[in-house]
């Protein structure tokens, strides 16, 4: 852009602010967003500093400041950042108390960035307390500064660089005395401004966060000190309360990283434990957000405790720090949910530790605690005594219950699914019990009756004592109670009982098969159900699926009841994805049936959808009853890939495959679905997962329509992009291209998606916009890897397929990255036969060194660490065919990387270097190499 004037600017920003006219706005906004990016709002961002002509522009000026430091510092030469610094310090010198909290934050941040990215600032901390402490006026400006340069360290914008980040903390160590006393002075003199006090605290925390404090040090802290005082005193304002919240859980974290234990750590401990009756009072007082800070407070005490609670007790004595759980479990007892769930996680680890350890005197030590959290979790789950109806979906409580399932299922090994299941029964036969009290029992029920069957049948294996075996055996005898009450339930019980109801049956699928007698009064129950309204129908189909996916012997006999179900499905009231998971439970019973009778019933069940698809694609819409979705084809193609998946004949390669017959007469239904929605890529993806299924389930009998298959999506492909069509093709090269007489076809195919892929890959962001074509291609090409290396290395396609590869390595695309770097992977493993050795040896010859130089480029700058184990594989691939090329290699792209950043600072010694080569060409697994990729990697993050 043209180089704008600073008067430019304030016009642009007042018609962004003040102009009435959206046209106006949305042009003047778009054109401040160029001049953001350009070097010359540097300039004018500092002149409108200068001249505060009114609020919006300074914020706009700081803003741009902030963003340009963060964003584009490698634009101003290292001649310029001492200006900029001083320029940085005059605008924040003239902060006063009436400056706008949204500039002072903008300008602290943008001088925060500063000070960590500019190398020749030595000890910027200690600059700015020794000129702005002894100012008054500046004490919220300079603690905020003193709050984002910790904060910052970690800012994945700035791109420190590791050894650049451990400069700043050994300085931030060193200076943290220094800071420690200025914020104790400032609580002394701060008056009493609760804003003044928050933001002392927030500072605090962040220093504490990022480990700057030698905790022995601060053990005696005044702020410490303070904190508790807040915290134990019922009239503190919600926001300090939070903070000396935050203070303390920091600390805790702090301690738990550095496994710091002595006098801070016992003051913590015992401080907290103190804030029992703090707690209580919030309850009293209904303060939500002060009793949610404790909970979260005592949450974090047992986390940064739970290593040594569980690994310090032995088989007779519980550690000492277990007697904080009763302050979690107090917390679980509120009277709000919400203060619960923040507990959450902790007893997760709890459960996951113990699982680990498989010790049962250590577990037994924890089951009173899970005893009374399934008994808190049970009441918290009721439903009010008022609600009509079921559960309300998408609301806060269906997720609150849904978390509760899944921490029951993390614990429950605690006290075992038999006992739980037990306890929930007695409750269901109090006295005058009240509907929702049996439905909240139910539902905990629920959670743990998959487990039921297991726990039963470990028995027999485990030498337990006699009186413990006869105690979990007439626990056991629970079960068919429960299911006989169910299948007794009154007409006239609460909607919500009666769905939790159908939904423990599902659960207890595996009991059932091992009970067979159960099953047909549990099917007429279920089929009842089906018939039901309001969400019933729905449970039914669920558990309806359940018990055919666990109860495949037993349901053969009820195939043509299944059947008739399938027949009426339409006229039931199930949600979309119910039905299609009903047609999967009986699509699994069919494909056990005996072949002559799979073919006619597997072709019954297709027809009903089929029949419907075929007048949609001839544009008859009509005959549809019109409901909500049946003239949509998804309908009726997810219902349809449900059947081709689920029904799974044995040996389908050997012999004549009895679903074949079904799926090549509906293969013309398909093939003008594909035609006729060619331009609807949603669609297009359904009709394609319809066929895949179709081909996987008869394999290399789906020979007579593969001819017309090919052709139909290279056609379609060629004048839409489709990315889908690619996935078929993989699907239909890992099935045919070991076939005699398909390999040049399918490379033919091949070639033909080439041309236009590129086309697309090629356009300015092509890889970043279109992830999915990258994903699909790859994903091909490693296919004809795999299925006919030979043909596919002969031929000339290999190269433009491994260039654009090349180009792809920098895509940080989850998925379309794992799948080129797969493709490289497949291509290096070559080496079954002396011709594919050579054509991969001239391969790593001509692209080795481009390849290593983009992967390393990639994983620096690029991709996010968790991604780098993909390309670890890669180096790992190259190592087996040279260890000397890969050290070549490696050498040459790690001396094309810089060596020092923007800020001027040294980002990888030259030791470094040498080490990171010698490293990754000596590591001898990929998870060794993925390490030392993400170590180098951090050296420029």
């Amino acid at each position: 852009m043209e180089p704008p004037t600073a008067e430019a600017v304030l016009r642009g920003v007042y018609t962004l602010y003040n102009d009435p006219n959206n046209a106006e706005k949305e042009k003047a906004s778009k054109w401040l967003e160029e001049f953001q990016k350009s070097i010359h709002s540097w300039q004018i961002a500092d002149e409108l500093l200068q001249q505060k002509y009114d609020l919006n522009s300074c914020t706009f000026a700081a803003q741009t400041m902030r963003n340009k430091i963060q964003n584009s510092f490698h634009e101003l030469p290292e001649a310029a950042h001492e200006s900029l610094r001083q320029s940085l310090l005059e605008h924040i010198s003239h902060i006063t108390l009436e400056t706008k909290s949204v500039i002072v934050t903008q300008l602290s941040l943008a001088l925060a960035d500063l000070a960590l990215l500019m190398s020749s600032w030595n000890k910027p901390v200690a600059t700015l307390l020794e000129r702005f402490s002894s100012n008054i006026n500046m004490m919220y400006a300079l603690i905020e500064l003193l709050t984002l340069i910790p904060e910052e360290v970690n800012s994945r914008h700035l791109r420190l660089g590791a050894n650049r980040r451990k400069e700043i903390l050994i300085d931030l160590e060193a200076d943290s005395t220094l800071v420690s006393e200025y914020l104790t002075m400032c609580l002394m003199n701060g008056n009493e401004s609760e804003l003044l006090r928050s933001k002392i605290l927030k500072c605090f925390t962040s220093w504490v966060q990022i480990n700057a404090f030698k905790l022995p040090e601060i053990s005696d802290s005044m702020l410490i000190v303070y904190c508790f005082q807040l915290l134990s005193n019922a009239t503190s304002s919600s926001e300090l309360h939070e903070a000396a919240t935050d203070v303390l859980c920091s600390l805790l974290h702090c301690m738990e990283l550095n496994n710091a234990r002595g006098g801070l750590d016992d003051k913590l401990f015992n401080g907290i434990l103190c804030l029992e009756e703090a707690y209580n009072i919030s309850v009293a007082q209904e303060d939500l957000d002060k009793s949610m800070n404790f909970s979260r407070l005592f949450t974090v005490l047992v986390e940064c405790n739970l290593t040594r609670m569980v690994a310090g007790s032995d088989a007779d004595t519980p550690h000492y720090s277990t007697k904080a759980l009763d302050l979690v479990l107090n917390c679980v007892g509120h009277y709000d949910y919400e203060v619960a769930e923040i507990t959450f996680n902790m007893w997760y680890r709890l459960s996951e530790d113990l699982y680990q350890r498989n010790n049962c005197p250590l577990t037994a030590h924890f089951k009173p605690y899970v005893e009374r959290l399934i008994a808190a979790l049970y009441k918290h789950s009721q439903l009010d005594p008022d609600h009509d109806g079921l559960v309300e979906e998408g609301g806060s409580f269906k997720d609150f219950r849904f978390k509760v399932s899944e921490i029951i299922k993390d614990v429950i090994f605690i006290v075992s699914s038999i006992s739980c299941f037990k306890q929930m029964f007695l409750i269901l036969q109090s006295a005058n019990v009240s509907w929702e009290s049996s439905e909240a029992a139910l539902f905990i029920m629920q959670n743990v009756a998959r487990n039921i069957l297991p726990e039963i049948m470990e028995l027999g294996e485990r030498d337990i004592p006699t009186a413990r075996f006869n105690q979990l055996c007439e626990e056991s005898e629970v079960v068919p109670k429960v299911v006989e009450a169910i299948l007794n339930l009154p007409d006239n019980c609460h909607i919500a009982i009666r769905y939790t109801s159908i939904n423990i049956l599902g659960e207890l699928c595996d009991w059932i098969d091992s009970n067979p007698e159960t099953l047909q009064p549990v099917l007429n129950f279920l089929l009842c159900a089906l018939q039901q309204k309001n969400g019933l129908a729905t449970a039914a189909a669920n558990s309806l699926q359940l018990i055919c996916s666990a109860c495949k012997k037993h349901m053969l006999g009820h195939i043509s009841g299944l059947m008739e179900i399938a027949r009426c499905l339409d006229s039931f009231d199930i949600q979309t994805d119910s039905a299609i998971g009903l047609l999967k439970g009986i699509s699994i019973i069919i494909g056990r049936l005996p072949p002559n009778q799979l073919t006619p019933a597997m072709q019954e069940l297709c027809s009903f959808q089929v029949e419907a698809l075929s007048r949609l694609t001839n544009g008859e819409d009509d005959g549809l009853d019109g409901k909500k979705g049946r003239n949509d084809p998804a309908f009726w193609l997810d219902r349809l890939a449900s059947i081709y998946r689920h029904v799974s004949s044995p040996d389908r390669n050997n012999g004549p495959n009895p679903c074949t017959l079904v799926i090549v007469n509906n293969w013309n239904v398909l093939s003008r679905a594909l035609e006729r929605y060619k331009n609807n890529s949603k669609v297009m993806e359904r009709i394609v997962r319809c066929i895949r299924y179709a081909i996987r389930c008869i394999g290399k009998q789906a020979m007579p329509i593969l001819e017309p298959l090919v052709k139909q999506i290279i056609t379609i492909y060629s004048g839409h992009n489709h990315s889908c069509l690619l996935y078929l093709g993989s699907i239909l090269v890992d099935e045919f291209a070991h076939e005699d007489g398909c390999t040049q076809g399918l490379l033919n195919m091949l070639q033909a998606f080439i041309d236009p892929t590129f086309v697309v890959l090629q356009m300015e962001n092509g890889l970043k916009n279109h992830p999915d074509m990258v994903d699909d291609f790859f994903r091909l090409a490693t296919r004809f890897i795999q299925r006919a290396p030979l043909q596919f290395l002969q031929s000339p396609l290999v190269t433009p397929i491994i260039q654009c590869g090349l180009l792809a390595c920098t895509l940080d695309h989850r998925d379309a990255n794992i799948s080129v770097m797969r493709f490289f992977c497949s291509l290096l493993r070559q080496d079954r036969d002396h011709d594919l050795q050579l054509i991969v040896k001239s391969i790593l010859v001509t692209h080795g060194e481009a390849l290593i130089m983009n992967l390393l480029y990639a994983s620096v700058f690029c991709l996010h660490s968790y991604m780098l184990s993909d390309v670890a594989e890669v180096f790992v691939e190259i190592k087996q065919h040279s260890p000397h090329q890969l050290q070549e290699y490696v050498k040459k792209a790690a001396d094309t990387l810089p060596k020092k950043n923007s800020g001027g600072s040294v980002t990888v010694t030259d030791e470094q270097m040498v080490q990171f080569v010698a490293n990754v060409v000596n590591s001898e697994t990929s998870r060794a190499t993925t390490q030392v990729l993400q170590d180098f990697a951090r050296l420029y993050r």
